[in-house]
Order: structure tokens, then C-alpha cells, then sequence
């Protein structure tokens, strides 16, 4: 995007955003921009008709299971990325329990396409007073997702639908904290209802830069032999659903942090360049 107001010109960088849905018949791609940085916060200024580039999706499918018990945990914008593995799944033959956390009452979106993708829902919002399901097998759920996992597996929310304890897999989507919360909770405090040898997975979000597959090694995951104590990497852009208990977590955090000096001062830069075009405006009025 290049947006030219008097000497102004604001550059858009790339930016890896999250699939929503796609509907193949218009032709129509729908993705979700989470707004904190300066290039995503430009993206609120594209106006109708304006050429964008897409690229992708690239990297290796989601794996889709036939015939098993899948929980599927979404965090915040993770359960956009759920929308269609959820639905694969069911179609595939999968029972499909999907527990979808939120922080806030206003952040929760495509509520039928959750509930298209599951057998049955867990609303979870760390804000009262919660969602109310609006199908007689979903539940709800003040507090975290672990916390809500717990819950229903305890029997805490009433009658399972789904029994927490016929899982053959976890699938976690969410900030690099919430998947690490669900990976060790699945040895804790989620280990008495857990299958055991079931696969816990999760899509690792590390940092992404060149899209061209192994090139840049910006997107390079440490993994940890939780055997041998062993390590290895990967290269998350090449698949992006890792193994929980493999993932090193410290390392995942420190690498989405080693550009938020900069983040922070583009964004600030951008927020300064878009108020003194705002008052140009009010003086040529």
C-alpha cells in the first residue's frame, strides 16, 4: 500500500494474517488483521475496490484424523485458523469438542462457523458474566481455558457430550502462552482425564519473514527430546503444527520478542504521521 497527502507516504510492509474463510464461488478471501502494530493498523485505512497481494496458504496441512475424539482449543484469533479443521474433521468422521477462550465479551466472532466445526462447544471469556450457549449440548465457562478444560472434564459443567477422556487429540491455536499453559497442563492438572499416548499438537506461531519456505531461518523452532533431553529445529513455516511437548516455549517467547523495540516505534511513528495528516485535513477544510 503506498498512500501519498502532501510530502506523506506511508509504506505497508507484509504481514502474516489469519485465514477466516473462503467462498470459491464470489471469489472471496476472508482474513482477520489484529490491529497493534503500524502496518496492521494501516490496513484499517484500505478503502473498497484497492489492490491488495495475497499469498499462500503455504507450508504442510493440518493433519486431518478419520474416526477419533478431537479437542480443539482455540485461543482468541487461533479459533479462526479451527473454523476449518474442525469442519474437516467432523466431515472426515472425528467427534469434534472445541473449547474457544476469549479475554473479552466483545471478541468473539463467527459463532455459527465454531459451532459448524464441533459436535459441541465450551465458550470460555475471562470477563463476566460469560457467554450463553445457544445449543442445549455447548457449555460455558468464566476463566481460562485450562481452567475450563479442567471443569468439564471434572464434571463440573454437568453431563459430557463428549467424554473429556475419549481424546485421542488436542489441537491448540492460540498465543504462544495459552499452547504452552495447555501443553503442560496435560501433564498436571489435566492428566487424570487425559487418554494415555494421545497427541497434543499446536500451531506454532513464530516469527515469519521471507514466505519462501526454509530460506530465512527467521521462523527456526528449537525443539527438546522430552526423553532424551536431545535438541533439534524446525522450520515452523514449513509446518507449523509441532508437537506440544517438544516445543521449547522460553525460546518461542523470546523470539516474538526480539522485534518489539521496533514494533513499538513504527506503530508510535505511524500513529504520529496518521494525526498530522488528520489536522492537514482540518486546515485545508
Amino acid at each position: 500500500m503506498d498512500w501519498n497527502a502532501d510530502h506523506l507516504k506511508l509504506g505497508m510492509e507484509g504481514l502474516a494474517l489469519t485465514g477466516a474463510s473462503v467462498d470459491r464461488e464470489k471469489g472471496l478471501l476472508s482474513t482477520i488483521v489484529l490491529e497493534m502494530g503500524g502496518s496492521s493498523d494501516l490496513c484499517g485505512m484500505l478503502k473498497p475496490g484497492e489492490p491488495v497481494v495475497v499469498m499462500g496458504p503455504t507450508g504442510t496441512p493440518t493433519e486431518i484424523p478419520a474416526d477419533e475424539t478431537v479437542i480443539l482449543a482455540g485461543g482468541g484469533l487461533g479459533n479462526a485458523v479451527l473454523f476449518s479443521i474442525g469442519q474437516a474433521m467432523r466431515k472426515a468422521g472425528s467427534r469434534v469438542l472445541y473449547f474457544a477462550a476469549y479475554k473479552h465479551m466483545a471478541d468473539r466472532y463467527k459463532i455459527p462457523e465454531i459451532e459448524a466445526a464441533s459436535d459441541a462447544v465450551v465458550w470460555c471469556c475471562d470477563e463476566e458474566p460469560g457467554f450463553t450457549p445457544e445449543r442445549p449440548q455447548d457449555k460455558t465457562f468464566v476463566g481460562n481455558i485450562v481452567q475450563a478444560m479442567q471443569a468439564y472434564a471434572s464434571g463440573a459443567l454437568g453431563e459430557q457430550p463428549i467424554l473429556f477422556n475419549d481424546a485421542d487429540r488436542i489441537i491448540a491455536i492460540g498465543s504462544d502462552r495459552m499452547m504452552a499453559a495447555v501443553a503442560r497442563a496435560r501433564h498436571d492438572a489435566l492428566k487424570p482425564w487425559l487418554k494415555p499416548g494421545h497427541h497434543g499438537i499446536g500451531s506454532i506461531n513464530s516469527p515469519m519473514q521471507c514466505m519462501m519456505k526454509e530460506i530465512c531461518a527467521q521462523c527456526l523452532q528449537p525443539h527438546v527430546d522430552p526423553a532424551t533431553g536431545k535438541m533439534s529445529y524446525v522450520f515452523s513455516c514449513f509446518n507449523q503444527d509441532q508437537p506440544l511437548d517438544r516445543v521449547d516455549w522460553k525460546a518461542l517467547d523470546q523470539r516474538l520478542k526480539q522485534n518489539s523495540v521496533q514494533e513499538k516505534l513504527t506503530a508510535e511513528w505511524v500513529d504520529h504521521c496518521l494525526v498530522q495528516l488528520g489536522d492537514r485535513s482540518m486546515q485545508r477544510l
